[in-house]
């Protein structure tokens, strides 16, 4: 291996074990180290969130210079990151304008995103359904009609009883919840095997040997 990635390797490492062992073993030094570091890292972040703003503002600069199709769309991404971004800025986030924003321009269009969403969802498993006629196909759908049922209220009807009060909060409260319980385990102990490999130095994701993981 190289010497920078033998070094890059090193600073990985060290710098994980001081993190890990900052959380268990009260030494100031090592709080303090930690503290550092955990600084370090939100400002780093903080820039490259800076760099894929600016290089997003780039790309859509570029698309509406060249006359591209969909530049009226870059055109309002634009001047509504730059709108929001001054502003943001000027008046901090807990202005009342931008709560104003906020209510009355983003949470609509999640709103109608989500919507989309939906039905596009149970077209999606309709077509399943028919592609591949299996039990999964049907329980993906019949969850998706009960859910949809149980939420909104039919015209000249209003909300159904037995859908709306026991069978759309048993799915949502208990089988969704169980299940995205399940994925949060299964992503934080994904993590958690990275960061191991990486900490003991099987994965090398800073050299340059491709079968350490490296480029």
């Amino acid at each position: 291996m190289k010497l920078k990635g033998l070094l890059s390797t090193a600073v990985a490492i060290a710098t994980g074990l001081i993190v890990l062992v900052g959380y268990f073993v009260e030494i100031p030094i090592l709080v303090n180290l930690r503290v550092t570091i955990l600084n370090w890292v939100i400002l780093l972040a903080a820039v490259a969130l800076f760099v894929g703003l600016f290089n997003l503002l780039a790309v859509h600069a570029d698309k509406i210079r060249n006359k591209q199709k969909g530049g009226i769309y870059s055109l309002v991404l634009i001047f509504s990151l730059l709108t929001t971004l001054i502003l943001g800025l000027w008046l901090r986030p807990d202005h009342a304008l931008m709560a104003l924003i906020f209510n009355a321009i983003q949470l609509p269009v999640e709103t109608s995103l989500m919507a989309m969403l939906v039905v596009t969802l149970t077209y999606a498993s309709i077509r399943l359904l028919r592609r591949r006629n299996n039990l999964i196909s049907i329980i993906f759908l019949v969850t998706a009609l009960l859910i949809l049922l149980g939420t909104a209220p039919l015209p000249f009807v209003g909300y159904v009883p037995i859908l709306s009060d026991l069978i759309r909060p048993f799915i949502a409260q208990v089988l969704a919840a169980a299940g995205a319980r399940g994925i949060l385990i299964g992503v934080a102990l994904g993590s958690l095997t990275t960061g191991l490999r990486v900490l003991f130095g099987a994965d090398r994701p800073y050299s340059s040997d491709p079968s350490r993981g490296g480029k």
